[in-house]
């Protein structure tokens, strides 16, 4: 991976081994420190080898995030100090209500409730920044998606009234200007600070996308 200097997206869901192990499974949080130790003895994560590790997380449960850079701050702080962790961005991304989270939700008879708080949390802004505007997802069989998340619930993109379209077929059309197909799980990239491959939506995440695709 150093090699090729490849970019390395991490998920760890807290700097605590308690917490992650609830979530995760016992020993999930040790075997994490070791991977990003390894990592970190690479050169991953030291900011002057150009080799980046960004870390993702998510809320344990049906809540938004907190506000990406204060976590990023505290995630740097404790995992140096506990364990001599280095990494270069903290990436939070919201819960989406779907799949195993979305089942989780429903039988605890929450599901309604998260759907209620991402709609209150909504904001209008954030709809300039989320990636479906801007980005195509393609399964394994070149069929196309607005994003990964419309993929798992098995809802095509929309092209010139394609009912499945696919890779081959952008060779005669642009998806340019094309719908974007949306439902309630949407919610979830425009709430609050907005969420995406990226992290947060807002305009100083943005700009750190920016410069890093730069």
């Amino acid at each position: 991976l150093a090699r090729e200097r490849i970019e390395i997206v991490a998920s760890l869901p807290c700097y605590s081994l308690d917490n992650v192990d609830r979530q995760r499974g016992d020993g999930v949080f040790e075997r994490s420190i070791v991977a990003l130790r390894k990592l970190n003895a690479l050169g991953y994560g030291d900011g002057r080898s150009g080799l980046a590790l960004d870390l993702v997380y998510n809320p344990q449960g049906p809540s938004l995030p907190p506000p990406q850079a204060a976590l990023e701050a505290d995630y740097k702080a404790e995992l140096g100090r506990q364990f001599g962790i280095r990494f270069d961005r903290l990436l939070a991304l919201a819960n989406m209500p779907i799949q195993r989270f979305g089942s989780s939700l429903v039988s605890k008879g929450a599901f309604d409730d998260y759907l209620r708080l991402l709609r209150s949390a909504h904001r209008v802004e954030n709809l300039d920044t989320v990636m479906c505007r801007s980005l195509l997802s393609v399964d394994w069989q070149g069929r196309l998606y607005d994003c990964d998340f419309n993929q798992m619930l098995g809802l095509p993109a929309r092209l010139n009234g394609s009912p499945k379209p696919h890779l081959h077929d952008l060779l005669s059309q642009t998806a340019v200007g094309a719908r974007v197909r949306v439902a309630d799980h949407c919610f979830g990239c425009t709430a609050g600070q907005g969420s995406s491959c990226g992290g947060a939506l807002d305009a100083g995440a943005t700009a750190a996308r920016a410069a890093r695709v730069a």
